[in-house]
């Protein structure tokens, strides 16, 4: 016979819904007695029928999550998050990797809500004319794409961006490239407004770069780009893109952190293992990935017509090996 909740409740000496709770909603009681539920339902071998709370509660007790680019090192961390407080909370998420492909979001998430109690949609690359279609799909939320009329958790790329050209400005570059990003992104729009404006403040020229996609090979491409000019540093629209143009540039002859400075953003794993070391503006994923996983749920337990939240995280810069003082003129 299967092991059911009674069984496992008679085995803790706790009531049902004390077991109930631990089990689908362990942030209601003590970890004391949570550990003590598990450790029961384990011995014992109890499954959760999942179609029969379904049936119940009208929740399937899993969230859906689409990302731009699974390989993008900018959206592990950010997965990873989501995955580990979903669990936490008794949930399961189902991933959908648009592998690039804007148009594929929107069919995407309209197949993937069907299935699911709520969406998070990380960066997504949909057109502003389309976004209604995928705020429509409630509960949702969009992190690091502003979306009016839906929850949001927002990476504020501002700061971060100033901190990247007061540190190039301090070292005494005067003349700096920016490599723009996917056409479509919303956090390049954001970026390059910041770096803009930082360069203004500083009054150092800026020379722009892209699109490019977020991917070592684009580095490469830009590299050659930047070899062109006579500018003394680079900030990039991310680590990729940055790990490709120093690869690049090394096959020319030019030292980076020597030579020519770059910057990064995301600070990456790999930021950490380039030679020389990458300086690159540190993007918080796994806050984000934590706090779109509150906020749904916290709007599929509590559906409300009120304004849908909005929370905002900070970037900054880590200092490495590729920033080092302007060159001699």
């Amino acid at each position: 016979m299967p092991v059911t909740l009674a069984d496992v409740a008679q085995a803790t000496g706790l009531s049902a819904s004390t077991v109930s709770r631990a089990l689908s909603d362990p942030d209601k009681v003590n970890v004391h007695t949570r550990e003590r539920v598990r450790r029961a339902a384990r011995e014992l071998g109890y499954v959760p029928n999942q179609t029969a709370r379904s049936l119940i509660s009208g929740h399937h007790d899993i969230l859906g999550l689409i990302v731009p680019d699974i390989a993008n090192p900018f959206f592990p961390p950010i997965i990873k998050a989501i995955q580990a407080r979903a669990g936490l909370k008794g949930k399961t998420v189902i991933i959908t990797d648009v592998d690039e492909h804007p148009g594929d979001e929107v069919e995407r998430a309209q197949i993937l809500r069907k299935r699911v109690d709520g969406l998070i949609m990380v960066s997504p690359r949909t057109g502003d004319e389309r976004l209604a279609e995928l705020a429509r799909l409630k509960p949702i939320v969009f992190v690091n794409r502003r979306v009016e009329g839906a929850a949001n958790v927002l990476v504020d790329n501002a700061d971060g961006m100033i901190e990247a050209v007061e540190h190039l400005a301090a070292l005494g570059h005067r003349k700096l490239a920016y490599l723009n990003g996917p056409r479509r992104s919303w956090s390049n729009a954001q970026r390059r407004k910041a770096v803009v404006a930082a360069c203004l403040a500083q009054d150092i020229e800026l020379v722009e770069y892209g699109p490019f996609e977020p991917q070592v090979q684009a580095g490469v491409r830009a590299a050659d780009l930047v070899h062109a000019g006579d500018v003394t540093a680079v900030i990039a629209y991310d680590d990729l893109i940055a790990l490709g143009l120093m690869t690049r540039l090394a096959e020319r002859g030019v030292r980076v952190g020597q030579d020519l400075s770059v910057i990064g953003i995301d600070d990456s794993p790999m930021s950490g293992m380039a030679y020389p070391t990458l300086t690159s503006i540190h993007v918080p994923g796994t806050e984000a990935g934590m706090a779109a996983v509150d906020l749904l749920l916290d709007m599929i337990a509590n559906p409300t017509d009120e304004e849908p939240p909005v929370v905002q995280l900070e970037t900054r810069l880590v200092v490495r090996g590729s920033t080092t003082p302007a060159p001699a003129s």
